[in-house]
């Protein structure tokens, strides 16, 4: 089972930095409560970066190039995307604290944005904090099918030109298990988490990286 401790201390981008680095992420109960409580999985979902598979179907799609990627755009619109659009729940967890708190970490660039646009209208994408060599997927929502599948696909991209080690998804769902998600055991996980931590990686190495193609051509490798 999941250890889950309600704490009423003020919400800080400091603090959440430092669950991050233990462990530990914040969730509320929906969008109206107030406060937060803390999460520590018993089994961590994560996907592998060094063995990501695309599939034919995605790859497809990614080679029709109809999308542009955008990186740290637009913050509020992801977020509230990802609060609205979710297909695999009834509420959010993403409250008006949560929010305020990842926008400071965005406006610190510790907080990133995947975003898919199809001209003017942003269709899809994901939010996630990045620390040292992890890169903490916090959520991802489409109102286009496909959109969130290939936002992710360039944050992978991304990550791997970058030099990180982890890609944490949270929790498991059919759709991040369709993209390659594993569950690990929590002391593999914080294993790794400690690997990443000694690592310097940098969520801006890849440049370029304005469509779905430009990620997909480009290498995994760094200098």
């Amino acid at each position: 089972m999941n250890d889950k401790n309600t704490q009423e201390i003020e919400l800080t981008p400091e603090l959440v930095i430092r669950a991050y680095e233990a462990g530990i992420f914040p969730m509320s109960e929906d969008e109206h409560s107030s406060g937060v409580f803390w999460v520590s999985p018993d089994k961590r979902g994560i996907i592998p970066l060094e063995n990501f598979h695309i599939s034919k179907s995605l790859l497809k799609e990614i080679k029709k190039n109809k999308y542009q990627i955008r990186i740290d755009n637009d913050f509020d619109a992801i977020i509230h995307g990802c609060a609205n659009f979710g297909t695999e729940r009834k509420t959010t967890w993403i409250n008006s604290d949560i929010i305020n708190v990842y926008r400071q970490l965005f406006k610190q660039k510790i907080c990133h944005t995947i975003e898919v646009w199809d001209k003017n209208q942003l269709i899809g994408g994901l939010y996630g904090l990045a620390l040292n060599g992890a890169f903490f997927g916090e959520s991802m929502f489409h109102t286009v099918s496909n959109a969130s599948k290939i936002a992710l696909f360039c944050l992978i991209k991304r990550l791997q030109f970058g030099g990180y080690s982890l890609l944490d998804t949270q929790f498991i769902t059919p759709h991040l298990a369709s993209l390659g998600a594993i569950e690990i055991e929590r002391e593999e996980y914080e294993t790794l988490l400690f690997q990443s931590q000694h690592i310097k990686a940098d969520f801006y190495r890849l440049s370029g990286g304005n469509t779905s193609l430009d990620c997909l051509q480009s290498s995994s490798h760094t200098s």
